[in-house]
C-alpha cells in the first residue's frame, strides 16, 4: 500500500517480497555504518519477520522507497519510537549506495515530517545520527531539524535533532 508520494519517489509498506531488499541495506557495511552492526542475511529475514508480525507502530511505520516510475529500489524510511526514550518519536532512511547522491534523502525526510504532521498531533519530531556522519546532519537541516544535543548512545556520540511542528 502506497503511504506517501514525492515528486520521484513512491514510500509504501513492507510485505513479506521485501526481504532481498531489505537484506540489501541490513547487510551493507557502507550503509549500516552509522546506523547499526551489519546483519546477516538471516538476521535482516527474522528483522523483518518480526517487523511484519507486530505491524505498524502506533505513530508512523517502516516503510519501502522505490522510483515512482522505474520501481528501481531506493531505501526504506521510518517514523519509530526513539530507541533509548519510547515517549519520542524520530525519523530514519537508510538508502541503497547506488543511489547517494541524488537528493533522495532530503526528499524522504522533507516528505516524512510532512507526513508525520498531517498523521500525529505531536508537536516535535526528533532524528538522531552519530558524529561523524555528516552527509546525514546536512539532509536534517535542510529538511527543517535544528540540532539539539549531543550525547552518548551505547558509548558513541550522537547527535540529536529536533523538528517542530509550525504554527
Amino acid at each position: 500500500m502506497e503511504v506517501i508520494k514525492t515528486d520521484r519517489l513512491r514510500v509504501r509498506t513492507i510485505n513479506n517480497q521485501d526481504h532481498e531488499r531489505f537484506f540489501l541495506l541490513q547487510g551493507d557495511p557502507a550503509v549500516m555504518r552509522f546506523i547499526r552492526p551489519i546483519k546477516t542475511r538471516e538476521e535482516s529475514d527474522n528483522a523483518l519477520n518480526e517487523m511484519l508480525a507486530s505491524g505498524e507502530p502506533e505513530e508512523g511505520g517502516r516503510w519501502m522507497v522505490e522510483d515512482k516510475v522505474t520501481g528501481t529500489f531506493i531505501g526504506t524510511l521510518a517514523i519509530i519510537p526513539v530507541p533509548y526514550d519510547t515517549t519520542k518519536i524520530q525519523l530514519g532512511y537508510a538508502l541503497v549506495p547506488a543511489e547517494w547522491g541524488k537528493g533522495y534523502a532530503t526528499e524522504l525526510a522533507v516528505a516524512g515530517l510532512d507526513y508525520f504532521w498531517k498523521q500525529s498531533d505531536r508537536n516535535e519530531l526528533y532524528a538522531i545520527t552519530e558524529v561523524p556522519n555528516v552527509p546525514s546532519q546536512k539532509v536534517l537541516l535542510k529538511a527543517g531539524f535544528h540540532l539539539l544535543l549531543k550525547r552518548e548512545h551505547e558509548g558513541k556520540p550522537i547527535l540529536v535533532y529536533m523538528a517542530k511542528r509550525r504554527s
